[in-house]
């Protein structure tokens, strides 16, 4: 049975508090602190993935659809409550706090996958959660982040990934772009998705002529970094129409994803 919240600041909900503040609390490291996520559905996710939680927090008859495991901290309060305490009005009305994922090694989701993602410079917590719902979605086995990305687990990477960031393994790359010579040596093809008309049609690599694939993706703008691309086997653009010079980067990768697969 929930406990009730009535005050805003109650410790007991202090994973929640003032989540509009940024990407994380001041004073903490950064990629660090619990995971928040929010909503039924992404909650629900969360629930799947045997992550360690450490509270669930929100309205009654969204806490009421949730199959909460035994021992697991509860707390209701009215929706006004529930937004003061976290700095917004929710209109998804339940949030789960949990531990972050143990991150997996880069030698064993080398060895274990088929398709990954590589970003590289992504600061857009949306972008980031909108590639990892397609990379679930599209059959990319991990992503690979460069340090310069933003936290994938951020609560609006998570959110906007409808939780599937989760399921997903994620490796927090140290030496960039020194760990592509290790994704290549592993057997994978390094693709630079890129506007550039010099570089080849993006349809013309067959997912048979290449079954294991590494896709790089660089920030909207900037794009991928002179060394990334140095250091890649293809590069290959999106064939589009006349007039326009390339989509966002969450949607190159959702078509780029459905080609390789």
């Amino acid at each position: 049975m929930p406990e009730l919240i009535t005050d805003p600041r109650d410790p007991r909900v202090a994973d929640f508090h003032d989540l509009h503040a940024g990407d994380r609390r001041p004073g903490t490291e950064r990629r660090s602190g619990p995971v928040v996520v929010e909503g039924v559905t992404a909650v629900e996710r969360l629930l799947e993935t045997g992550l360690q939680l450490r509270a669930l927090y929100g309205v009654a008859g969204r806490l009421a659809a949730l199959d909460i495991p035994a021992g697991v901290p509860a707390y209701e309060a009215d929706k006004w409550v529930v937004s003061e305490t976290i700095g917004f009005r929710l209109t998804r009305g339940v949030l789960a706090s949990a531990e972050r994922p143990v991150p997996p090694s880069l030698a064993d989701v080398l060895a274990r996958s088929r398709r990954i993602a590589v970003l590289e410079g992504l600061n857009d917590h949306e972008n980031i959660g909108s590639i990892g719902r397609s990379a679930v979605a599209l059959g990319v086995d991990a992503l690979l982040l460069d340090p310069s990305c933003a936290d994938p687990y951020y609560r609006r990477s998570v959110r906007v990934s409808m939780g599937h960031l989760l399921t997903l393994p994620v490796v927090a790359l140290e030496d960039w772009p020194g760990d592509l010579a290790t994704v290549r040596a592993a057997g994978f093809t390094t693709v630079a998705l890129t506007p550039d008309p010099g570089a080849v049609d993006l349809r013309s690599l067959d997912p048979v002529d290449h079954p294991r694939t590494a896709l790089l993706l660089g920030a909207e703008g900037p794009g991928l970094t002179d060394g990334a691309m140095a250091a890649v086997d293809v590069r290959a653009r999106i064939p589009m129409r006349s007039g326009v010079d390339s989509l966002g980067v969450a949607a190159a990768a959702a078509v780029a994803f459905a080609q390789l697969r």
